[in-house]
């Protein structure tokens, strides 16, 4: 609630730019970062397993990426889904993006997608008449679930097929 009230100061840096030397820290909640790209976990949200996927090079839009950085964004994004499908068995994704503070982006200087796991009555009456998200499971315990997998996609050139 902090976060949502603004009564905490915003932490300094890029989000997607994490100060760790390590391709995944569970305290900053990175899951995998490659030589292209970076996944986190949200710390805020909207469903549990909501994932971050962002390119590594800080750009605010796609149009600013170069095919092979859009290539491998892309194929994480695709990678993370697996991930989420296979550990979270949710009934469906809601995969997409927000381009610019006026389309919605939180952090409007660094293009990121969201990946939300969703399942069939996920989200009730609850988020409607009290504007409350129900999270049923701790998020470091979201996180130690999906880190094996991520770890895979650092070590294993053949990717999950």
């Amino acid at each position: 609630m902090d976060h949502v009230t603004g009564k905490i100061q915003k932490e300094k840096g890029c989000l997607f730019e994490p100060e760790t030397r390590y391709s995944s820290d569970k305290s900053c909640l990175l899951l995998t970062r490659t030589k292209d790209t970076i996944v986190l976990l949200n710390r805020f949200p909207y469903a549990n397993g909501h994932l971050l996927v962002a390119p590594a090079r800080h750009v605010p839009c796609i149009t600013e990426l170069t095919f092979p950085e859009n290539a491998q964004l892309m194929e994480m994004i695709k990678q993370a889904a697996i991930i989420l499908k296979k550990n979270l068995t949710p009934d469906g994704l809601n995969i997409g993006c927000n381009i610019g503070a006026t389309a919605g982006a939180g952090i409007a200087d660094h293009l990121h997608y969201h990946i939300v796991p969703r399942w069939d009555g996920d989200h009730n009456f609850m988020t409607v008449l009290g504007d409350i998200r129900t999270i049923p499971e701790h998020i470091e315990v979201t996180f130690d679930k999906l880190l094996p997998d991520f770890k895979k996609i650092n070590t294993n050139e053949n990717r999950y097929k």
